[in-house]
């Protein structure tokens, strides 16, 4: 898992996160479009029920993680990505506003890549439950490339106190 360039291609998780609308359809309707813009999904976890991270008095928050297998480049995927938002009703406001739909790159192979608009894997993954949890159910054993520790431990030493159930 996580090894990447087999047949040229790699393997990237992306999470997928949202508390408006009728937030599975979107997730259904994002995961299609992913499949037609990015590569095939392999594998993806449940869906999480969450409440909202880093702000009070919003709706719970949905999230999934999923993997895929694409040969396109990170900054290809972040565009893609940020268009399938768009296309999904997401408007950029402030953080951790309520959204439609927030689609983060975490993990792209073992790689780190910092761009200008890039930072992979995600700078906070190890601070939130609500991505721990589902990576935890497809990926326990595999270890962040940068902490150097596996994600089933990152989630057991996670300090964030929110709730996560499955959904």
């Amino acid at each position: 898992m996580m090894s990447g360039k087999k047949n040229n291609s790699n393997q990237l998780i992306l999470s997928l996160g949202g508390n408006q609308g009728d937030i599975k359809k979107t997730f259904l309707s994002a995961r299609n479009m992913i499949t037609q813009e990015v590569g095939s999904i392999i594998k993806e976890s449940s869906i999480y029920q969450t409440q909202a991270w880093g702000v009070e008095n919003q709706a719970d928050f949905l999230n999934q993680v999923i993997i895929v297998e694409t040969k396109l480049s990170p900054e290809t995927i972040l565009e893609k990505c940020l268009a399938i938002e768009m296309e999904l009703g997401r408007k950029r406001m402030k953080r951790w506003r309520e959204r439609t739909i927030d689609i983060d790159l975490l993990f792209f192979n073992s790689e780190i890549i910092q761009t200008e608009n890039l930072q992979i894997p995600h700078p906070r993954i190890s601070e939130r439950n609500f991505i721990l949890h589902p990576l935890t159910e497809i990926i326990p054993d595999f270890i962040h490339p940068i902490l150097n520790k596996s994600i089933k431990y990152l989630k057991n030493e996670c300090s964030d106190d929110l709730k996560v159930f499955k959904y």
